[in-house]
């Protein structure tokens, strides 16, 4: 029989109600709708069988644009600048914040859109947010090189995550949450962020599947909400989190890494199921991330993009659509 137990940080505060923490199964996190495990016959088949769009991407010579820009580290007013992938730069209240800071290549991934800078300049960022450990969004090499110039840095990140952050360089604090929990924040900055739920899993290596979550995160302040969805597949929690925050001005959605669909369908979100999602939040500002910057599925690099620019054109995407280049600021 299954050994179920829950978890959560005791030193944060739960806004959900009567919520026990999240949910272990033999010691490893799941998700609220169970994801369906790949199973190796699966594996088999995604490697073996002929992709169907195989010459589509070989043709295929999309490249994120670069707005090339070392200054807005130092800038006052509130802003979103897209790094590529799922990194993003966000300035809020007069905080700096830095999402799954991934800057360069990736085991055997080569990254395919530069950065706006050197990462030597990035400076002054007060919180790391992580949305998961893998390595596309977890990035060792990347921290290191940040906290070079960044030793005062927070990180906030899932449960049990800040064993993977042993070796990342000197840091001020971690704080780890688990689901519907608010990290401790300063009352003096102004700010409130809320870990949330994902769909989706994690490993890093052989054996440790699922021994770290996952999730989202809620950026609040008294007059402006950013929703950083991490990495996800569609599932109800957007219903749930639009019913917990009224009001959400930004939302950070993934649209890449969707093909084939029997393997990636529980661990990702395609265009369409993101516009869905982002149409049940009711946000304003919808941002695109996660495509473009590594090859990581059998699509076509460039048409999670043009399949988003087609729903919004097609009056689908209830909210503006801020397609933005690798270093452009959005400002809000």
């Amino acid at each position: 029989m299954a050994k179920q137990s829950y978890l959560f940080n005791p030193n944060l505060p739960i806004i959900k109600k009567n919520h026990a923490g999240n949910l272990l199964v033999n010691d490893l996190f799941v998700n609220e709708t169970r994801r369906r495990q790949p199973h190796f016959k699966d594996i088999l088949k995604w490697q073996f069988t002929e992709k169907p769009q195989k010459e589509e991407k070989k043709n295929d010579t999309f490249r994120v644009p670069i707005k090339q820009d070392n200054t807005f580290f130092d800038a006052k007013e509130d802003m979103i600048v897209w790094l590529g992938h799922a990194s993003f730069f966000i300035r809020i209240n007069g905080i700096s914040l830095l999402t799954d800071p991934c800057l360069g290549n990736v085991a055997l991934l080569k990254r395919l859109v530069g950065l706006p800078c050197d990462i030597s300049e990035i400076r002054n960022v007060d919180y790391i947010l992580l949305s998961h450990g893998h390595r596309d969004h977890l990035d060792v090499p990347s921290l290191r090189k940040i906290l070079k110039q960044n030793e005062q840095v927070d990180f906030l990140v899932p449960l049990k995550t800040e064993a993977l952050l042993r070796n990342v360089g000197k840091y001020k604090s971690c704080q780890e949450a688990g689901w519907y929990q608010g990290f401790a924040i300063p009352k003096e900055q102004g700010l409130t962020i809320t870990f949330l739920p994902a769909k989706h899993w994690n490993r890093r290596g052989l054996n440790d599947t699922n021994k770290t979550l996952w999730g989202s995160f809620m950026i609040e302040t008294a007059e402006k909400t950013i929703y950083f969805a991490g990495d996800t597949a569609y599932a109800p929690h957007f219903k749930e989190v639009k019913q917990m925050f009224k009001k959400i001005d930004v939302c950070m959605m993934p649209i890449g890494a969707y093909k084939p669909d029997f393997i990636m369908r529980d661990s990702h979100v395609n265009p369409e199921e993101a516009v869905q999602a982002f149409n049940e939040l009711e946000a304003q500002h919808f941002l695109p991330m996660h495509y473009g910057a590594y090859d990581l599925s059998d699509e076509p690099i460039g048409e999670p993009i043009r399949w988003l620019r087609k729903l919004k054109t097609d009056g689908v995407l209830n909210g503006e659509l801020q397609d933005l280049a690798v270093g452009e600021r959005f400002y809000f």
